[in-house]
């Protein structure tokens, strides 16, 4: 599942669920998605081109972050 950005609203309904779910992605976010909801967003231009399947803050707070014991 890669990790994509949107450059515009885009609404995705899961071929899988015939039309009984839409999940809106806003302008701006940064989701983990589907492959086909990756695909179907490119193919409207509603996709920011960034090459990479990988989260680059996913390890950001681990890395920071204080032991408690």
């Amino acid at each position: 599942m890669p990790w994509v950005t949107f450059s515009k609203d885009f609404d995705f309904s899961p071929a899988a669920r015939r039309g009984h779910v839409t999940v809106a992605y806003k302008t701006g976010m940064r989701k983990n998605v589907t492959r086909a909801c990756a695909l179907a967003a490119q193919k409207t231009g509603a996709l920011i081109e960034d090459g990479s399947d990988e989260d680059p803050e996913s390890g950001a707070l681990q890395d920071k972050a204080a032991p408690t014991a």
